[in-house]
């Protein structure tokens, strides 16, 4: 299967560090078209980047607190659909699926949380549900999706896509879920060591 063209991403960020100007170029250049969500989209529209909020997609909006919003088929079915399977693209035809190529993502900074001697309460606030989840979709079909959770990453994805049309290589978009499955794995395991802490002194 040919490296597919980036057409639409997803944007959701707790790090904001160059997102603007990586959105803004993916726009611009290659005719992205940017899906958002909460403080990441308006952060987006400040710096003149076109955005399509989550609520359009999904058709629900951002609700409890933003706990739930990118938890939706319209969104991990087109994050998830093989591409080559033409049962799974007439489903997302049927269900007005759109595919998703890139997913832009970083976490909720939980162990940042901890450090600062949060409650109880404001660090169970900081583990991430959406982010990891968006995170591990992407990385599972990376064939497919191009998924991108450091920052640092963004200005050699912006060169590969000018490099190949509008597109990433099998071998970035595999580099890059390895980055997200180690990512995910270290996320989950500071929340259970700083649980099984709680869970302890009890």
């Amino acid at each position: 299967m040919a490296d597919p063209k980036i057409k639409r991403a997803l944007i959701s960020v707790t790090d904001k560090s160059g997102v603007a100007d990586f959105a803004r170029e993916l726009e611009s250049e290659f005719g992205v078209t940017i899906i958002s969500t909460g403080g990441t989209a308006r952060a987006l529209e400040q710096a003149g980047v076109n955005v399509v909020p989550i609520e359009k997609v999904t058709g629900f909006p951002e609700m409890m607190d933003g706990r739930v919003k990118t938890l939706h088929p319209k969104i991990h079915g087109g994050i998830l659909a093989k591409r080559d399977n033409p049962e799974h693209m007439a489903e997302a035809r049927e269900h007005d699926i759109e595919m998703i190529d890139m997913v832009v993502v970083n976490l909720y900074q939980f162990e940042k949380t901890v450090e600062s001697g949060a409650s109880f309460a404001d660090c169970i606030e900081h583990i991430d549900i959406g982010g990891p989840t968006l995170l591990r979709s992407s990385a599972k079909n990376f064939e497919s999706v191009t998924v991108v959770s450091d920052p640092s990453d963004y200005r050699s994805i912006l060169d590969e896509m000018r490099d190949h049309d509008g597109a990433t290589t099998y071998k970035t978009r595999e580099n890059l879920a390895l980055k997200v499955f180690k990512t995910t794995a270290a996320y989950d395991t500071a929340i259970s060591t700083w649980l099984e802490n709680q869970v302890s002194a009890q």
